[in-house]
């Protein structure tokens, strides 16, 4: 009997103490979109990347709160925030990350202001309301809510603001890992990256960014003779970067899979229809890839793309005047390299597909980033995963990103970072309200209920058992 009552005892005290740092989620999440407004109407665009007012806003708001805070930059516009909420030091910290930067638009293809960040049918419309202005308003929120509940930590929690995501880490991410690592060093980190699929205001799955492609810029230089565009040469560079970009737009380099896409093949296949699922399940057999990857390459080519490094002509440059024949002849190659891939190794096979020796080809510049990748068997991806089924229900997929982040600079530097996200419509970015897009939104709700999973992460992760 003594027994019982002890375990009673145990089990409805533990209960009660979690009860007792649970935010007052009305009060929380109206907080939240007030915050989350006013950052969206900071023209925060890069170029040319003015990230102080959000930034000063942010900071302003934790300084208030009591919490340790301080901006560090390289460039005075363009600060960090960093916040740390102390724990016991029994675990390394977890640190949470947003960029205040935004890209550029084009005010003229906007319904709504892009810097207004207009409530409209449930939805906020602005400029970073999924990228990345979501994120950075949940994480500002967590930690203001993890001081005021004064939750009892096992881990620091950190919080970075960073600027300079969009194409100028060497204001943000860069700065801060090459010059006060210290302040933000963590074992676990959450960013963006992810998010939760809605297909017709359903929610099917939740992708959770664990590895991504590495980002080169490819230049091929074509020469010949130059000469009178009346007489046809069959040394014209013109012709010969054409084929070029023929051969290289026609070879397909070897499927080559990694724990991420492996896992996300996987578990695609068991929500997916009969059909679909074959295709998925086929890629992780080298004997049948081949056919999924034909379909893929014409019907998904997202998901040709996570099968191999890829190769995107996007520049070509070539001539002067109609009756010239140019001496030479260039073009640009979005190259995205799997994160093992041997750069190297991979330029000589491009040379050998294109077979001729008037190519030059070689790197050009271009903000990369290094690789790493997180594993999926570690204590955060657990608690992602049990945060995705409480409150969305669905399955989670790792997945590579063909695109990039920051992120990638922390795991080079052993953090494990996981990118997430709240629930977005499949369908927006077909219609234009996607991140990047001209009409970007998010709902109201799924910005509330990315809150209460967020914080049921962190506090997963960093309370104190």
């Amino acid at each position: 009997m003594r027994k019982l009552l002890v375990l009673f005892f145990i089990l409805t005290h533990a209960g009660t103490t979690a009860q007792s740092y649970m935010p007052i989620w009305d009060v929380a999440e109206e907080e939240l979109l007030n915050h989350f407004r006013e950052l969206l109407q900071f023209d925060t665009s890069d170029p040319p990347g003015r990230e102080l007012p959000a930034a000063q806003y942010i900071y302003d708001i934790l300084k208030a709160e009591g919490i340790s805070v301080e901006m560090l930059s390289t460039d005075s516009e363009r600060p960090n925030v960093v916040a740390r909420i102390k724990g016991d030091g029994s675990q390394e910290p977890l640190l949470i990350m947003a960029h205040t930067d935004v890209v550029n638009v084009d005010p003229s293809k906007w319904k709504f202001p892009p810097f207004s960040a207009t409530v409209d049918g449930g939805y906020v419309y602005g400029r970073g309301a999924v990228d990345d202005k979501d994120n950075l308003a949940v994480g500002l929120m967590t930690m203001l809510e993890l001081n005021r509940q004064k939750v009892p930590l096992a881990r620091d929690v950190i919080f970075l603001a960073e600027s300079g995501e969009e194409g100028a880490t060497e204001y943000g991410i860069e700065f801060m890992v090459n010059n006060h690592f210290d302040q933000i060093d963590a074992e676990f980190c959450l960013a963006e990256g992810g998010s939760v699929s809605r297909v017709n205001r359903e929610v099917v799955y939740a992708g959770v960014q664990t590895v991504e492609k590495l980002p080169y810029r490819l230049e091929l230089v074509a020469t010949g003779v130059a000469g009178h565009g009346s007489v046809p040469l069959q040394s014209n560079s013109v012709v010969r970067l054409a084929k070029a970009i023929s051969a290289i737009a026609d070879w397909r380099s070897p499927i080559r899979l990694n724990e991420t896409t492996f896992t996300y093949f996987e578990r695609l296949a068991s929500i997916s229809p009969p059909d679909a699922g074959e295709r998925y399940l086929a890629v992780l057999d080298s004997g049948r890839a081949s056919e999924a990857d034909e379909y893929f390459l014409a019907y998904e080519p997202r998901h040709a793309s996570m099968l191999r490094s890829s190769l995107s002509p996007t520049i070509f440059d070539a001539g002067y005047r109609i009756n010239v024949i140019p001496s030479e002849s260039a073009a640009s190659i979005d190259f995205r390299a799997l994160p093992d891939e041997n750069i190297e190794d991979y330029l000589e096979q491009i040379r050998g597909v294109i077979g001729d020796d008037s190519i030059n080809v070689s790197l050009g510049q271009r903000n990369t980033r290094p690789p790493g990748q997180a594993s999926i068997n570690t204590k955060a991806f657990a608690a992602i995963e049990e945060g995705l089924r409480t409150h969305y229900g669905v399955i989670t997929l790792p997945t590579m990103s063909t695109g990039a982040t920051d992120m990638a600079y922390l795991r080079a530097r052993g953090v494990q970072c996981y990118g997430i996200g709240p629930a977005i419509d499949r369908e927006d970015a077909a219609l234009g309200f996607g991140a990047h897009s001209d009409q970007e939104r998010i709902l109201i709700s799924e910005l509330n209920r990315f809150l209460r999973f967020h914080w049921d992460v962190v506090v997963d992760l960093a309370a104190s058992k």
